[in-house]
């Protein structure tokens, strides 16, 4: 059923892999795991949510993604595998800084 007073229930839902929070696709950034410009496995920005390949989302926020990367919430959610570092966020990074100042 779905109600109008209540957000989550008007289209597809999704989980922030850093806050644990659920909410509408539309408010949480698609991420993917890629190669990055520095050539090791990056967490790539997909804000059309069309990338090929498994994907997690995190709400557009610093402190999502930080809280993301201190509990290794993307190598976990993108099943990159045990490897001893986890991927780049950078250029996440540099997308949420530049999406901030628009």
């Amino acid at each position: 059923m779905t109600s109008p007073d209540n957000p989550l229930r008007s289209g597809p839902v999704r989980t922030c892999v850093g806050c644990r929070e659920r909410a509408a696709k539309r408010e949480l950034l698609r991420v993917t795991l890629g190669i990055g410009q520095d050539g090791r496995q990056a967490v790539l920005p997909d804000p059309e949510g069309t990338a090929p390949g498994r994907g997690a989302h995190v709400h557009p926020s610093p402190a999502c993604l930080e809280l993301a990367v201190r509990r290794r919430a993307f190598g976990r959610a993108l099943r990159m595998g045990s490897g001893s570092q986890g991927p780049s966020t950078e250029e996440l990074r540099a997308h949420l800084a530049l999406s901030e100042t628009e």
